[in-house]
């Protein structure tokens, strides 16, 4: 049990607080909310109190025998304000201590995960952006707001992730301060989990599994799930990271916190991790999407129907689709950035290991480090954990067994530590 404190500031969100509490208390964590005066006139103090089962503080003043100003912080495992105002932003990161939240984060030696919410003109403002950017250098961990719709008909970028999210990078934050230090260079271990080492550092990750289409309403596809994709994601971003997503055929929420854009095909994700690795200007690029390596010819019909067909069967003919990876490495060149991470699922034969194919196929793509799995018999798709070796142009760096797929994700932050 992990002792929480969730901060609320006052903005329309806070209500989305109640429900990140519930979440927090079904995890079986121990949470004590401070909300700000401006919060408790959007939920009151009695409903913090029951979901909680604590009671609410509230201000300096109350139970000064307690020291609780002091106290909260000190004896946290994790801070999660959720929302974060404008106005909270710009006080936290001055070091002002207006009230019992500002007191508990100058005390909170814990890591610290904050989620903005406002409207799309405040977020943008340069001194939003200025606190934001002081925050994350300071060690929080600053999510970036959602897109959608705000209060009364705005959209745009301000809204509060979902609750659901948010909860899942708060866990991953906990799991990382509380997990043991390892060595990245045998079994995988996780070292700087309990740091900022990617703080600074801007991660472009691709996930899911691309659809080729066939005709107008059939397509093939792959059974990757994104799990693997988003658990690195929530990892780079509780290590100090910002994190870019291209997401291909996903179900699953996207990791709260990062900018995200959707695709569909090859050609989609193709045309896409090019466009934002220009504009974004990434560290680290991530290829962990299951990319199609053919797609269908397409039909002239539309939609194959039997009745187009009498009784044969239709005809699937394939080409060959870009090598993303390779050519993400061959427009690269001689430069050492962005750091370039492959990733490959591999059905190995007889007398063949998985470092053996992972070793053969980095020396193919050309990219920097590369992370194998074996998928024999549709193995780890979809699943919580994974086994997979991570090598680079020397050799095995990491090997790691039935691990939580974001272990993976810290081991390989890890080996990109130890070996650049």
């Amino acid at each position: 049990m992990a002792r929480v404190v969730l901060g609320v500031t006052g903005g329309i969100a806070a209500y989305k607080a109640v429900e990140i509490l519930r979440l927090l208390r079904e995890n079986d964590h121990d949470v004590t909310v401070v909300p700000t005066t401006a919060a408790l006139r959007f939920v009151g103090e009695p409903t913090w109190s029951a979901l909680s089962g604590r009671p609410v503080a509230t201000d300096v003043w109350s139970d000064p025998q307690a020291v609780a100003h002091v106290a909260i912080g000190k004896g946290a495992d994790l801070v999660l304000i959720a929302p974060a105002t404008a106005d909270f932003l710009a006080r936290a990161a001055h070091g002002i201590a207006s009230d019992l939240l500002t007191n508990v984060l100058l005390t909170a030696t814990c890591p610290v995960l904050i989620a903005p919410a406002m409207h799309t003109e405040m977020w943008q403002h340069p001194a939003t952006q200025a606190n934001v950017r002081l925050l994350r250098e300071r060690g929080a961990i600053v999510l970036e707001p959602a897109v959608g719709r705000l209060t009364g008909t705005d959209s745009g970028p301000g809204r509060l992730p979902e609750p659901a999210a948010i909860l899942e990078t708060a866990v991953a934050a906990l799991q990382a301060q509380h997990q043991p230090a390892g060595d990245p260079g045998g079994r995988g271990g996780q070292s700087g989990q309990g740091g900022q080492d990617l703080r600074g550092k801007r991660v472009l990750i691709s996930v899911g599994g691309t659809r080729e289409p066939w005709d107008d309403v059939r397509f093939l596809g792959n059974r990757s799930s994104g799990r693997q994709g988003f658990a690195l994601a929530r990892s780079a971003l509780v290590r100090g990271a910002q994190v870019d997503l291209v997401i291909a055929d996903v179900q699953a929420q996207a990791p709260a916190g990062c900018w995200s854009v959707r695709v569909s095909s090859a050609e989609e994700l193709r045309e896409t991790m090019h466009a934002t690795i220009a504009e974004r200007d990434p560290d680290i690029v991530v290829m962990a999407a299951a990319v199609a390596d053919f797609r269908p010819i397409p039909d002239p019909r539309g939609k194959i129907t039997k009745e187009s067909l009498d009784t044969a069967a239709p005809e699937l003919r394939l080409e060959r689709t870009t090598d993303v990876l390779a050519e993400l490495v061959d427009k690269r060149g001689s430069l050492s950035s962005p750091v370039i991470v492959g990733f490959a699922a591999e059905v190995t034969k007889a007398h063949e290991s998985l470092e053996q194919r992972a070793l053969a196929k980095i020396a193919r793509k050309g990219c920097d480090y590369l992370i194998a799995n074996e998928v024999t018999g549709g193995a780890v798709f979809g699943e919580s954990s994974t086994s997979v070796v991570i090598v680079d142009q020397e050799g095995v760096r990491a090997r790691l067994a039935g691990v939580d797929k974001a272990a993976v994700g810290h081991a390989l932050w890890d080996t990109i530590a130890s070996h650049r």
